[in-house]
């Protein structure tokens, strides 16, 4: 089972929905007894309103139309690229990512483990660039629509966030 949300509308008006394959459904359905004792709770965002609905088609037509699914393939490896030329620098202790999104393990100060991944993402702020931190990470995920000088523009502030944080001077 896979449950998403505010992908389905690009954020823009609450939309989820859950996705099971086939047999899923039916040993749920088949184990419910009756019809009407088969429900599984939900509130707004999940609740089919037509105009949620008619924003997630809209959304969908959208990555089809400009071919966004494509160019985020296409430009996958160049953020790879960046996004893990930041190993080994200060507070880096572990990089993953897919596509367009990526995740920062942080190296903690003893005993507050989400201290700093939050003081370097206000940094980042400050720069103009939000990046989602929790617990001991920080979180890439970037538009679909980003341009390689985006993607330079955030490793840049990034990289010299990270040694402004360690009292480093960048060379070069």
């Amino acid at each position: 089972m896979i449950n998403v949300a505010k992908q389905l509308t690009n954020g823009a008006i609450p939309m989820g929905a859950v996705l099971t394959r086939q047999f899923i459904y039916d040993t749920v359905v088949d184990a419910g007894g009756a019809p009407y004792n088969i429900e599984l709770p939900h509130g707004y965002t999940y609740s089919g309103h037509p105009v949620a609905c008619a924003a997630a088609m809209a959304s969908l037509d959208i990555l089809e139309q400009e071919k966004l699914v494509a160019r985020v393939a296409e430009l996958s490896p160049y953020f790879e690229q960046g996004v893990h030329s930041l190993k080994g620098m200060p507070f880096i202790n572990d990089i993953r990512n897919l596509g367009f999104a990526a995740g920062f393990t942080i190296e903690s100060y003893p005993g507050e483990p989400a201290r700093r991944p939050f003081e370097l993402a206000m940094k980042l702020l400050e720069k103009g660039f939000y990046v989602r931190y929790g617990g001991d990470t920080l979180q890439l995920g970037i538009p679909f629509t980003t341009e390689k000088s985006e993607i330079d523009a955030l490793i840049n502030a990034m990289q010299d966030t990270l040694m402004d944080a360690h009292g480093m001077k960048k060379t070069g």
